[in-house]
């Protein structure tokens, strides 16, 4: 087995794990569920048939990945965070062949006690605040805090508030010197590729969110 899973959890047939991947305590990974690479998955997470998920993602305790739910690389879902498939739910209702489709891009942060309501789609390196509940699209790099969510400014990929811009009109990450740019009602990185992974120097934190 190229992946750990703890004694307790289980893994239904017919579930895809990749290499290094590991699943804790009285975790469920249902079948037809497919997971990338050097995945951890808390206590008491379940991943549901079809949902998929990228490599290196981050599943904090108490998390349930519903049907219906696209997870791409270097995702960080925090404890407790609340996905869902069905926006109009009732028990006397099978809506079975309705679930809604919600994609979760790359490097975005959800955190935690967080709610992402169905059918939408969450931006690459965006990052919803503790507590957020979230009913729409959330641009690239946004920062949505609140209930409901609402964007506050910009977060940049090591997870630093993009507070102010310099001379030239552009927001720069206090941590990596990273350049980053308005475009129409998103965020691009103009010093290092959204889709390549950080290399060994940039992949450990340095500063605290709170030093700045």
């Amino acid at each position: 087995m190229s992946y750990e899973v703890h004694p307790s959890a289980i893994v239904d047939e017919g579930a895809v794990i990749g290499h290094g991947t590991k699943v804790w305590h009285f975790s469920h990974i249902c079948d037809g569920a497919v997971i990338g690479k050097n995945c951890v998955f808390g206590q008491n997470t379940m991943v549901a048939p079809d949902v998929v998920v990228g490599n290196n993602v981050k599943v904090q305790n108490n998390v349930a990945i519903y049907t219906g739910t696209t997870i791409e690389d270097d995702v960080f879902l925090g404890p407790s965070c609340v996905l869902t498939n069905v926006s109009n739910p009732r028990s006397q209702v099978n809506r079975r062949n309705l679930y809604e489709k919600t994609m979760i891009r790359r490097g975005a942060t959800v955190g935690a006690n967080a709610t992402i309501v169905c059918g939408i789609t969450l931006g690459c390196y965006c990052f919803i605040s503790a507590g957020a509940v979230v009913t729409k699209d959330v641009p690239d790099y946004a920062m949505i805090i609140g209930v409901p969510g609402k964007q506050r400014g910009w977060m940049s990929r090591h997870g630093h508030p993009l507070a102010e811009k310099d001379a030239k009109g552009l927001l720069v990450c206090p941590e990596t010197g990273f350049r980053y740019q308005e475009v129409g009602d998103s965020l691009r990185c103009l010093d290092f590729s959204e889709e390549d992974p950080l290399p060994d120097s940039l992949s450990v934190g340095q500063k605290s969110y709170r030093e700045f």
